[in-house]
């Protein structure tokens, strides 16, 4: 049989079966809108419980900076409790509407891509009704996502305040304060990237072979044990593409800002927002086709997947060439190698 690479697989798939990358941006992209909504109604219901006094509007239409900050200063006084309020409500909602959406989403997608791989029809919603135990496993998956990236939250606002602390007006040290806010949270999103992909892949185990929630990353670290050169090669060429898709986004909205004075704003608004849309648009199919990627090497046997050739073993000092091995007619088989031949006193 003909090797396969999981990683072409995975690009073969969200090519010839774009539905893939399509579903999840349905499911991503409407969860975003809700929340962008949400977000949006929320801000706009605390300002309106602000309190505006006609002090405030006087000072506000000076337009003088120092007034108007004033003003500001002065409206704001005494809401932080009620932002603090509506940001933890905000969390919690958001936090639990998403580990509903995105383990559905997931359960989908996978039990789809396994299809694909595997050559069969079975439906997510027959998967459902036979499964359903297994979904309890996703949103416990999902559970531990958004608890690891609260906690990474967490911890740049530790880094910004150990870095702030650093350097105090009677002590200045801009230079530490900066190294310290980098070396946090560098390592703080190293390990969160880290535990959010083992959380991420530990997911097809739950669909593919209806493992729970401990035993689906126990699966998913003995995963990379066993085909380790795989997993490294699918997401460093999915990285890769997901570099370049970046770069080439970043190069094209130059163009609408070089038109800026030319153009109406929402011209150059609207090309900003079609670029950023395209652009996650390709983020998207590319998680979907690492993530089938992932699951090729699950579905894939290791006798099947193409590895380079190891080299032919090189005799040993003393061995002699096996007379049945085919070698050029230039060398003798039953001669001992140059470095058994008696040295001469």
């Amino acid at each position: 049989m003909k090797p396969r690479s999981p990683t072409l697989e995975g690009f073969r798939a969200i090519f010839r079966r774009p539905s893939f990358g399509l579903a999840e941006i349905a499911w991503r992209w409407s969860f975003g809108a809700a929340a962008s909504l949400l977000l949006g109604f929320s801000f706009f219901e605390f300002l309106d419980t602000l309190p505006v006094g006609k002090a405030d509007l006087l000072l506000l239409r000076t337009r003088q900076l120092p007034l108007i900050y004033s003003a500001v200063a002065h409206i704001f006084r005494g809401s932080a409790f009620r932002v603090a309020e509506a940001a933890v409500v905000l969390v919690l909602t958001l936090g639990a509407a998403w580990i509903v959406i995105a383990s559905l989403g997931r359960a989908a997608t996978v039990n789809a891509l396994l299809s694909y791989f595997r050559d069969s029809s079975t439906s997510t919603l027959e998967y459902k009704e036979k499964n359903n135990w297994r979904l309890r496993s996703l949103f416990a998956l999902n559970f531990f996502r958004l608890g690891a990236t609260l906690a990474a939250a967490v911890g740049c606002l530790a880094a910004i305040l150990l870095s702030a602390a650093t350097s105090r007006p009677p002590d200045p040290a801009p230079g530490s304060a900066l190294l310290i806010f980098f070396t946090v949270t560098m390592l703080v999103w190293f390990t969160w990237s880290t535990l959010n992909w083992f959380l991420s892949l530990a997911a097809i185990f739950v669909v593919a072979d209806g493992e729970d929630t401990f035993g689906a990353i126990t699966a998913a670290i003995d995963l990379c044990r066993a085909r380790p050169g795989s997993v490294f090669a699918a997401g460093t060429w999915f990285s890769l593409a997901h570099i370049t898709a970046f770069v080439l986004a970043t190069s094209i909205v130059a163009f609408p800002l070089d038109f800026a004075p030319y153009l109406p704003t929402g011209v150059v608004l609207g090309g900003l927002l079609l670029v950023t849309l395209l652009y996650f648009a390709v983020a998207d199919f590319l998680y979907v086709g690492r993530l089938a990627a992932y699951v090729a090497i699950v579905e894939i046997p290791a006798s099947q997947v193409s590895t380079a050739p190891e080299p032919p073993a090189l005799p040993l000092a003393g061995s002699r060439l096996d007379p049945d091995i085919h070698s050029s007619p230039a060398v003798d088989a039953s001669e001992l190698i140059l470095s058994d031949v008696p040295a001469s006193s």
